[in-house]
């Protein structure tokens, strides 16, 4: 236990370089700015507002919605005001002035002075920054967050939460303390301190404005996107097996009914919802629930649709809830116009998240795609399946589910369509960081441009590069005119495979004699090859630009 308590601490402190801060970093600089007097107090009501706010409200949040009815879109809204509001009386005099004698009638004991620009405004902003941040969630915050969704919040869970609120805390309060410390030190800044005081209460309207209509979000979003490194492996070195058992053995003992198996995690909010408005388990108990983790690119993720597809249609009127889980495998998984793309080519009809963080994945202690937990009506997994296959015996699952909540037109008759694979090469990844199976004599060239030659003799289920290559961790990028050689056992051949801009064209070969062109225009899996039955054969590919990305082959 003292070893998650300490890694919650480092864990927030190392918050503070995520992309997550960048939302509510414009709050915690205006925050420098006070009065002439204040001293250290503003700062440390502002912290001390954050850490009690944000301990509170991640522990408790979901039971105060549950029991007083009152939103928590409702109290964001009501935190937005009281930042706006912070910012006008930095702005206007007289909206100063009416603050400071409400703060004085809300807090006779505290001397006037002190309430804007001393520790009670501090204090307020700070609790309201407690409630409006979503920080980047690890594995340790994730598991006491689904713990506290579903009303299970332990001492164990609230000594977690604070060391992490007070070690986001730390680097918040040396913000505030530079800034403040820059205007008294530096001439110019103290000549111009009026000025800068409008400037800041300008920027905190502006991130009111924002946080109000859901920019920050869509600002953060952006910054990952166009700097998808940014922040990356922050929380990787929670990601280790003493960790990893310490949050297995207090989910066992937390969460473990010996009738019937674990309590099922909540999903983790702060992804975009599709096909739904936001779900929680909690929300669906007495219903059958099936969560599926997949990723869009992924071949045996879609050889599963039609299944869902399938059980969705045949049982959601006797109570069945399909919920995906999009946990993304490569970064351009990650767009939410990619994924809802995706979700409309591939005509899914049921709710599904995004888990861009791996939080809800964590919460699961999940490792595969596809995965589905069937989950009953009380909230426990009562069957899991990993992969591909077994479609029989799921639903046989589903049936049994539905008949403890008193189902009655649930269908003993099973036709599932016959499930069958071909494939006896692996999955091959062309990043750097997963590579196997090259063939090429050379030795990659990490994040650089490379001439590769093809072995004389290519071996079963080996790869190689002909010309010139740049390889990056997740993806080989080809220069014109380059080439692939793959051998290959299989039905089908699938490449997942994006374009820097515009569109690329790959011609492709198979035993020497050219099949096809694939136009790859978007960021998905391409199909290359489908033969009327397996067989081992030689693909070559060659590439026409230098605009194109290549991820992995999978196979069918």
């Amino acid at each position: 236990m003292i070893l998650l308590i300490a890694f919650a601490f480092l864990a927030g402190i190392i918050t503070v370089l995520s992309p997550c801060i960048l939302p509510i970093l414009p709050i915690i600089l205006t925050s420098s700015i006070g009065g002439q007097n204040t001293g250290k107090s503003r700062p440390m009501g502002v912290i001390i507002g954050f850490v009690l706010s944000f301990t509170f409200f991640t522990l408790f949040l979901s039971t105060i919605v549950r029991l007083s009815g009152i939103s928590a879109d409702t109290m964001r809204l009501l935190s937005v005001f009281i930042i706006a509001g912070f910012g006008m009386s930095l702005l206007i005099p007289a909206f100063q002035i009416f603050i400071e004698r409400l703060f004085s009638k809300l807090a006779g004991f505290m001397p006037t002075s002190q309430n804007r620009t001393g520790f009670g405004g501090g204090l307020l902003i700070g609790f309201s920054v407690g409630l409006l941040w979503t920080p980047c969630v690890g594995p340790i915050l994730a598991s006491v967050i689904s713990l506290a969704i579903i009303g299970t919040v332990t001492f164990d869970a609230f000594l977690i939460t604070l060391a992490y609120s007070l070690g986001t805390a730390i680097p918040m309060f040396l913000i505030i303390l530079g800034g403040q410390n820059a205007l008294k030190r530096v001439p110019w800044l103290l000549a111009n301190t009026a000025s800068i005081q409008k400037a800041f209460g300008i920027l905190m309207v502006i991130t009111a404005i924002g946080i109000y209509f859901n920019i920050d979000r869509r600002f953060q979003t952006y910054i990952l996107e166009t700097f998808p490194q940014y922040g990356a492996g922050l929380t990787k070195f929670e990601d280790n097996e003493m960790i990893k058992n310490q949050l297995q053995k207090k989910s066992e003992t937390e969460m473990k009914n010996e009738d019937k198996g674990p309590k099922a995690p909540e999903l983790i909010p702060g992804g975009a919802w599709f096909n739904s408005d936001p779900i929680t388990l909690e929300q669906l108990k007495g219903k059958v629930v099936i969560i599926d983790f997949w990723t869009y690119a992924c071949i045996n993720c879609q050889r599963t649709f039609p299944y869902l597809r399938s059980w969705y249609e045949k049982y959601k009127d006797q109570g069945l809830v399909i919920i995906g889980v999009h946990s993304p495998e490569f970064e351009f998984e990650k767009s939410e116009k990619n994924l809802a793309q995706a979700i409309k080519d591939f005509n899914l009809p049921y709710p599904i998240v995004a888990d861009n963080d791996f939080a809800t994945w964590r919460a699961y202690n999940n490792r595969y795609w596809p995965a589905k937990y069937f989950i009953d009506k009380d909230g426990y997994i009562r069957y899991t399946h990993f992969g591909e296959g077994d479609y029989d015996e799921s639903e046989k699952v589903i049936q049994e589910l539905l008949k403890e909540i008193g189902a009655e037109n649930v269908s003993a008759v099973i036709n599932n369509p016959e499930y069958q694979v071909y494939a006896k090469t692996p999955e091959i990844y062309l990043g750097y960081s997963r590579i196997a199976n090259f063939a090429s004599p050379e030795t990659i060239l990490k994040d650089g441009l490379l001439a590769y030659t093809k072995p004389l003799k290519l071996a079963d289920n080996k790869f190689a590069f002909e010309g010139s290559w740049n390889v990056m961790e997740e993806y080989a990028n080809p220069m014109q005119g380059s080439k692939l050689l793959l051998n290959f056992d299989s039905k089908e051949v699938f490449l997942v495979a994006r374009p820097k801009s515009g569109t690329s064209k790959i011609k492709v070969y198979l035993d020497e004699k050219l099949q096809d062109t694939i136009i790859v225009d978007a960021d998905k899996l391409y199909k290359l090859i489908n033969l009327e039955s397996p067989g081992r054969h030689l693909l070559r590919l060659e590439f026409e630009d230098s605009i194109i990305e290549l991820f992995a082959f999978t196979f069918g």
